[in-house]
């Protein structure tokens, strides 16, 4: 199996529908906006699908682990509107996708690991990592914004075909 070639036209065309779900985001909408108490604010969201296509990739193709300490404090990025949710994104998906068609064959079968407070919470081949930590974690969070996007009365994107708001 060519992991990379896969992985390149996999990602190509995640971030894709995930640039369109982000371009979907009403420019007069609250970005702290929650659905639910226990929900993320609609621009925490916003900002943990661009960490998809930027940050977090880039880190899972480029390091060999993440770790913390137990004390670590982590400060998410929100935006504060569309237009910066989208500016992030177009800004950091470049170097992912060179780094993603750089990375040399043998390095997706590596271990990749997120350690946090000594604790292992990742330890498995670069290849899955990318696949399930950086891509269907990215799908999960996209369908989430798709039920914000719904709450807020706002046209959904189809991705995988046409949407309700589609046809």
């Amino acid at each position: 199996m060519d992991y990379q070639k896969d992985l390149i036209a996999e990602f190509d065309r995640e971030t894709a529908k995930t640039r369109k779900m982000l371009e979907a985001i009403p420019a007069d909408a609250d970005f702290n906006f929650k659905p639910h108490p226990k929900s993320m604010s609609l621009g925490r969201l916003a900002g943990h699908l661009t960490d998809f296509s930027g940050d977090w990739a880039l880190t899972t193709l480029t390091k060999d682990k993440l770790e913390f300490a137990a004390d670590h404090k982590w400060d998410p990025y929100a935006p504060a509107n569309k237009a910066e949710a989208l500016k992030k994104f177009d800004r950091e998906l470049p170097a992912v996708r060179k780094e993603l068609a750089a990375i040399s064959p043998g390095k997706w079968d590596e271990h990749w690991q997120f350690i946090f407070g000594g604790q292992k919470f990742i330890d498995d081949p670069r290849h899955q990592v990318f696949r399930e930590m950086v891509l269907s974690h990215m799908v999960h969070h996209r369908a989430q914004m798709g039920v914000y996007l719904r709450l807020l009365d706002a046209k959904i994107p189809g991705a995988y075909g046409p949407s309700a708001d589609e046809m």
